[in-house]
């Protein structure tokens, strides 16, 4: 069944002059414009598309790509306000609305924000909003602690930054937890720390301590090895540096440094690392 704001494989009906008719099932036959229909495409071809609503409401089918589909989150930025609502770049020809009633604040031009897309109930058209805790899921039985998850993040509190977990719930990323620094819209690789008994979900930028570092020390040893056998990334090296490379915190990589020298695996000199162990090649 073809699903407004999804992509979808329909095949085409028929040929006219505004473009290629396709298959559209309970939405009736959808016009992929001219511009998107290729020389070679034929009655019975199947191709890939996404359904939006035109200008005129009409659900059209296009071969671009959007920025997001309906059921996401995506940091998207405003590019005109008026009075139904502030309309944002989704990458396609017509802007995507957030009405007045769906901005947790009201929205400025120019500036972005996280918002959830959904397919309005009343209207059938494709709309979105920034209010994600009326959209997103409230039941977190579907996690478990330590369970590696996708972070969007999408504000900041008072405990520290907001993030959206997986494109289906909310959770809490807290200030003396987090090693770096974070912006809005970033998408970073998180952790459940922990699922509290009021229904909120805690996060972490890493896993437990003695788990990550034992998953670091290997990533490590491959790093060393794969460079010739010796690192520049020492424990003076910046944090920048260490989290681009390692992903992790300074403090957590120093740690595992010095487990790795305690078991005599590496050599730790000023300026490199050597390995002193048994190589991890076969």
């Amino acid at each position: 069944m073809a699903k407004l704001g999804k992509f979808n494989q329909l095949q085409v009906v028929r040929h006219s002059a505004s473009g290629a008719y396709l298959d559209g099932d309970s939405l009736g036959d959808i016009l992929l414009p001219k511009r998107y229909v290729e020389q070679n495409l034929s009655i019975g071809d199947s191709i890939e598309v996404f359904l939006y609503n035109d200008s005129e409401d009409r659900i059209v089918a296009t071969t671009l790509k959007p920025k997001a589909i309906v059921g996401e989150c995506a940091y998207l930025r405003v590019i005109d306000t008026n009075r139904i609502g502030a309309f944002f770049d989704w990458g396609l020809p017509k802007d995507l609305l957030v009405p007045f009633n769906q901005q947790q604040k009201p929205v400025q031009k120019g500036y972005s924000y996280v918002v959830y897309l959904f397919v309005d109930e009343n209207t059938q058209r494709i709309a979105a909003s920034s209010r994600l805790e009326d959209h997103l899921d409230s039941d977190i039985d579907i996690f478990k602690p330590q369970q590696p998850v996708d972070l969007l993040i999408y504000s900041r509190s008072d405990l520290g930054f907001k993030a959206v977990i997986n494109n289906t719930h909310l959770g809490q990323l807290y200030e003396n937890e987090t090693f770096r620094k974070l912006h809005f819209g970033e998408t970073v690789r998180g952790y459940i720390k922990r699922l509290r008994t009021d229904g909120k979900i805690d996060l972490s930028l890493q896993q437990p301590a003695h788990i990550e570092r034992e998953s670091l020390a290997e990533t490590i040893l491959h790093y060393i090895e794969e460079h010739e056998g010796e690192s520049t990334i020492t424990d003076k090296s910046p944090p920048e540096l260490i989290y681009q490379t390692f992903g992790v915190s300074k403090a957590t990589y120093k740690k595992t440094l010095g487990l790795l020298y305690k078991n005599r695996r590496i050599l730790i000199e000023k300026h490199r690392i050597t390995l002193s162990g048994p190589s991890l090649a076969p």
